[in-house]
């Protein structure tokens, strides 16, 4: 981030003083959006840049007619550059505090009675330890009951963790070294632990305050996912289009006992936006998934005794796959052996892109020598378990390198991952990672991958930039499972919620191109 703030200044000609104004102002926004009917605000304000953001706050505050108290927890004489410079413009008096005994007087504690706490501290650029005043004014801050909005990331939080930050014992026994936040409001771009670090419940919200799209360079070549980064996908239709313009995705997966896996993939694969459906599925199985959704279109494939796809289906495939755009494959399509053949010589065999999933990946446990994307674009949707069957690694060992792991296999197999889980990951065979951020733990049930697959299928389906249809996919998928706990709660949530609330999930997306910034939760 320094290094962006310095290209946006020197080479795009963004003083840095414009950042640090559009910063503070994007914090009084998101505080007088988010707390409507507050009247009292308290400022606390370290003394580098990140009082200076507070500072900003502060007079913007101020011009909306709230009453701020700033707590400044240095002498002014000790604020350089920018700082100094905002301090110099705010109209508030600051409430000046150069002690741990200045924090316990009648004036701070009265201070910490208001309605809402900014925490302009310390910023991303802090390296630890905290000073033993910066500590105890984080404590004071925990104790109170009042609602705290963190201005670029709690005080005291390490920016670069990719693992969940918990309190700390600070120097000399200090109290709690990083400060509660109900909010965050970042600026930017959103940092390792914005994302990973579990710094807020609530909501975080990254502001763009002028660095343009070029100077925004990850070190990491990690990068969260917006709305933006697919919105060629959630633009109006052409009026002459057809069902063919949109692209005919295959489906092939299904057993006995397991048709609604393959009918979820299906129908996903329709409110995704493709034109056309097909569901390649075992006989025995097809009048079940051909009831799920009228619009699907069916195939009945040669069958084991078991009521599996026989290996003697992939003589079937060469005419199904004629026409077809994308083939998703592996939704119930279960583990027998003779269709675990199957599933490796069709996989072997296709041209086409493919998207594999659940028993279609346990197929090539230890035989991922026969996974690659180098004749055609590969995407691989695993969960966890799954990975650790691909790499032989066991299952902890993924979760605790979930971006090194899923980036590796990518890598070596030319191929695009879905990682799965709380931040699905998606690796690119270039290296690069993308995080997700929508979703919720209410998508923990049976199901909610299968719609995934048909959802990546879909997306697949409609456009040549496979990177893209797989961002917007996971994306929409976790944004849905927002949306259907907004309505039915995290515990009743089920993988067909999913499927009904996409529309509503492109509909936000879409409305949100216009925003000043992005905000994710957690």
């Amino acid at each position: 981030m320094r290094e962006i703030d310095r290209v946006t200044t020197e080479k795009f000609g963004v003083p840095s003083l414009t950042l640090m104004e559009n910063a503070g102002t994007a914090v009084a926004r998101f505080v007088l959006a988010q707390y409507r009917k507050a009247w009292r605000f308290t400022i606390f304000c370290g003394k580098g840049n990140n009082g200076g953001d507070g500072f900003v706050a502060a007079r913007k505050l101020g011009d909306e007619g709230r009453r701020v108290t700033v707590v400044l927890l240095c002498d002014p004489s000790e604020l350089k550059g920018d700082a100094a410079e905002m301090f110099k413009r705010m109209r508030q008096d600051p409430l000046v505090v150069k002690t741990t005994e200045e924090l316990k007087s009648e004036a701070v504690l009265q201070a910490l009675k208001t309605e809402v706490i900014i925490d302009a501290v310390l910023g991303t650029g802090f390296r630890p330890p905290v000073t033993w005043l910066y500590a105890e004014a984080i404590a004071a801050m925990n104790a109170s009951k009042r609602p705290v909005v963190a201005v670029d990331i709690p005080s005291g939080a390490d920016a670069d963790s990719l693992s969940p930050l918990l309190p700390k014992e600070g120097r000399n026994g200090a109290p709690d070294v990083r400060a509660r936040a109900d909010h965050v409001v970042t600026f930017t771009a959103a940092r390792p632990a914005h994302v990973f670090g579990g710094l807020t419940r609530g909501e975080t919200f990254v502001a763009q305050i002028g660095s343009p799209e070029e100077a925004i360079q990850s070190a990491l070549n990690l990068h969260v996912t917006t709305p933006r980064d697919f919105a060629p996908l959630l633009a109006d239709r052409v009026p002459d289009g057809h069902k063919g313009t949109y692209g005919h995705a295959l489906v092939v997966g299904g057993s006995v006992g397991k048709s609604g896996a393959v009918a979820m993939a299906g129908t996903s694969v329709l409110r995704s936006g493709a034109g056309l459906s097909t569901i390649a599925t075992p006989r025995s199985v097809l009048p079940q998934v051909a009831a799920f959704t009228p619009e699907i279109m069916t195939e009945p494939l040669l069958e084991t005794d078991l009521g599996t796809i026989a290996p003697e289906a992939d003589e079937q495939m060469e005419r199904l796959l004629d026409g077809k755009d994308v083939v998703a494959l592996g939704p119930g399509i279960g583990r027998y052996p003779a269709t675990v053949d199957f599933v490796r010589q069709l996989v072997e065999h296709c041209k086409v892109p493919m998207v594999i999933d659940a028993d279609g990946l346990n197929a090539f446990e230890g035989h991922t020598d026969k996974l690659s994307g180098a004749k055609r674009p590969l995407v691989l949707t695993p969960h966890p378990g799954e990975m650790s069957r691909l790499t032989g690694l066991a299952t902890a060992e993924v979760q605790k390198d979930r971006i090194g792991v899923a980036r590796k296999f990518a890598s070596e197999h030319r191929c695009f991952v879905v990682l799965k889980g709380h931040r699905t990951l998606i690796a690119l065979p270039d290296g690069a990672v993308w995080v997700n951020t929508s979703g919720n733990p209410g998508m923990a049930t049976g199901g909610t991958g299968d719609v995934l697959t048909g959802i990546v299928a879909g997306m697949m389906a409609q456009t040549d930039d496979v990177a893209m249809a797989v961002r917007a996919a996971v994306y929409l998928h976790g944004l849905a499972g927002d949306v259907a706990r907004e309505k039915v709660g995290e515990a009743s949530l089920i993988a067909g919620d999913l499927i009904a609330w996409l529309p509503e999930a492109f509909k936000r997306a879409k409305a949100s191109l216009g925003a000043r910034g992005f905000s994710f939760h957690g």
